[in-house]
């Protein structure tokens, strides 16, 4: 009994490392081989474009420029491919999040329904006793029994900040 609401708050606060974890991953930015060396070769190019300034070189300086937004656009192209490739990859696996956090809440629920999660003493909860609590206070010890819909609800909130709260470099 004791261990309940520890057991739960472990496997919600997992749940929600793992979801911080692939936010984080979207967001991080990988650059490849191919895209450094692209991007070098086209500030070369405007580079020698650019130097070419006089009007009998203006041709070869267009042809550099047309060369340059070719490699842009091949750029731009491989760039929305990495993005569509990631975004996939985070879509499947935030759909397998989903499905086995709505399991493990499943299981949760069904198992903690009649039994309360945990009991603790009235005062603790002020002034939220009310939505929380399961049913009357014990007359003998006073404490109240939590159920588990309220303990799910306040420890998927409390997990969700703690791990926003968490430096990104940590999941890195």
């Amino acid at each position: 009994m004791v261990l309940r609401p520890f057991i739960t708050l472990f496997l919600v606060t997992a749940f929600q490392l793992v979801s911080r974890y692939l936010e984080i991953l979207l967001k991080k930015e990988s650059v490849s081989e191919e895209q450094v060396k692209l991007r070098q070769e086209i500030k070369q190019l405007l580079k020698e474009a650019s130097s070419l300034t006089t009007p009998s070189t203006f041709a070869q300086a267009a042809m550099l420029k047309r060369k340059a937004a070719a490699k842009e656009k091949e750029l731009n192209k491989i760039q929305e491919e990495k993005e569509k490739a990631k975004k996939s990859f985070h879509d499947q696996y935030s759909e397998s999040l989903k499905i086995a956090k709505v399991l493990v809440y499943c299981m949760l629920l069904w198992s903690f329904w009649s039994t309360p999660i945990a009991s603790v003493p009235q005062h603790l909860l002020q002034p939220f006793a009310k939505l929380i609590t399961w049913r009357r206070p014990d007359a003998t010890t006073g404490h109240v029994a939590v159920g588990i819909i309220p303990w799910l609800v306040l420890t998927s909130r409390v997990s969700k900040f703690l791990c926003k709260m968490l430096p990104e470099d940590l999941f890195v």
